[in-house]
């Protein structure tokens, strides 16, 4: 007898409760809109629908289908190579911030183009922008200093129409400095948003990506398909997570005023106690920090501003 696969989908409670990934993902809609993502949906042995993702292509499928589907998105492509983030981890991030905004604004989200994203990393792939305008139309200044991740998303833009005026686009001319030559004395940005390269070296990287394929595909293999990708920029900087954050933090304290609210993923636990050292180094007014689950692994945000509860209010959104 031919086995029925369930379309039964279980709700995902660690993604955040706006998440429109929150209930599993509707393959009959996503093929629909996305005929590619077809060759790479089987079912698996508990007769549910997925995909394989330790399969580069199967990944870049999916979230081709989802950026169609539920972000208004015409077309979109990455180079070989490049990171290619889930989906729903980088919706997440976005929730949060919303919320963290609402925390400065009575309790409501702000929306429209006068909330303004700064991207440290835009990446290829332009996710953190396309996810924030589609769904609370905020505009986006998207840096990097890998200029072909620029030139991708200036096609994605281009590619876009709805994308033209609200998503701008700056390449990093110094790659040991992320917000000077960018921010400059006239900027108000909302927000800064940051996936921080995780590892010290490029073998450090290698290692974390054989681990992430095994974990996967629950076998073991020495040369792995990596399925997120991801170029040298976008995985490992000279001193880790941890050095990264902590350039980043002592720079952001050069522009207390340009900016509401200073966000950065934090993908190891623990480092949280050195970046709170800074932070208090830097004499940052609050500080919060956002726990929220990131694929098959914890995250966190780490948001910190320079603004008392007063100027928080002041605000301008």
């Amino acid at each position: 007898m031919e086995k029925i696969k369930q379309t039964a989908i279980t709700e995902k409670t660690n993604l955040h409760p706006r998440n429109l990934d929150r209930f599993g993902y509707d393959f009959e809609q996503l093929i629909k809109n996305c005929p590619e993502l077809k060759f790479f949906v089987s079912v698996n042995e508990h007769n549910i629908e997925t995909i394989d993702f330790s399969n580069p292509e199967a990944v870049k499928s999916l979230n081709k289908a989802l950026l169609v589907t539920h972000y208004e998105i015409q077309d979109w492509d990455i180079p070989k190579n490049y990171l290619c983030p889930p989906i729903p981890g980088r919706a997440d991030y976005i929730h949060y911030i919303a919320d963290l905004l609402a925390s400065s604004n009575n309790g409501i989200i702000p929306e429209g183009e006068t909330v303004q994203g700064l991207d440290i990393g835009i990446g290829a792939n332009c996710i953190y922008p396309i996810i924030g305008n589609s769904t609370y139309g905020w505009s986006f200044v998207g840096t990097d200093i890998d200029e072909k991740a620029i030139q991708n998303c200036k096609k994605i833009i281009q590619d876009n129409p709805n994308l033209m005026d609200v998503i701008s686009l700056q390449l990093q001319t110094e790659s040991r400095f992320i917000f000077k030559n960018i921010i400059t004395p006239e900027d108000k940005f909302t927000f800064t948003i940051c996936n921080p390269p995780f590892h010290n070296s490029k073998e450090e990287a290698t290692k974390s990506s054989i681990r992430k394929i095994n974990n996967l595909e629950n076998t073991r293999t020495k040369n792995p398909v990596l399925n997120f990708g991801g170029q040298n920029t976008e995985l490992w900087y000279e001193g880790g997570e941890i050095g990264f954050l902590t350039q980043m933090i002592y720079e952001s304290a050069k522009y207390p005023m340009n900016c509401l609210w200073f966000t950065t993923l934090v993908s190891k636990k623990e480092n949280l106690s050195s970046i709170y050292k800074t932070l208090n180094k830097v004499s940052a007014v609050e500080v919060k920090t956002i726990d929220m689950a990131q694929g098959q692994k914890t995250s966190r945000i780490v948001a910190w501003t320079f603004l008392s509860g007063a100027q928080q209010k002041a605000w301008k959104f």
